[in-house]
């Protein structure tokens, strides 16, 4: 079933999402699930560009954003995300996109676009 959802997962610090979440708002996005995970990157959790290969793996707190809209409206969010997170600096974070197959509201049975 082609629903025309798509799923975006951003990895990111903590530090700009006040301005993220004011934002997406502005987008029109609806819902969105956040929650605190670790993590690091091809790093290993250093603020260093050069690393060594036996270094020591050390996870940083971080947040995952996970969205899941509309798919005509992804490049658009995905842009204003980008813009959001990017500092310039190693930790500006991740986006992920999905293909959603389907989406039940389990207390109305809507699916699809009707169950957001």
């Amino acid at each position: 079933m082609a629903t025309g959802l798509s799923k975006i997962e951003i990895i990111t610090s903590f530090a700009k999402y006040s301005e993220l979440q004011s934002e997406l708002n502005h987008l029109g996005v609806r819902g969105m699930t956040v929650m605190q995970v670790m993590g690091c990157g091809i790093q290993k959790g250093t603020k260093e560009f050069a690393i060594k290969e036996n270094a020591e793996i050390a996870l940083l707190p971080k947040q995952q954003i996970n969205l899941v809209v509309e798919t005509k409206d992804v490049d658009n969010i995905v842009e204003k995300v980008k813009q959001v997170l990017y500092t310039g600096h190693i930790g500006d974070g991740k986006i992920f996109v999905y293909s959603i197959d389907n989406v039940i509201k389990v207390r109305t049975g809507d699916e699809g676009i009707d169950a957001l």
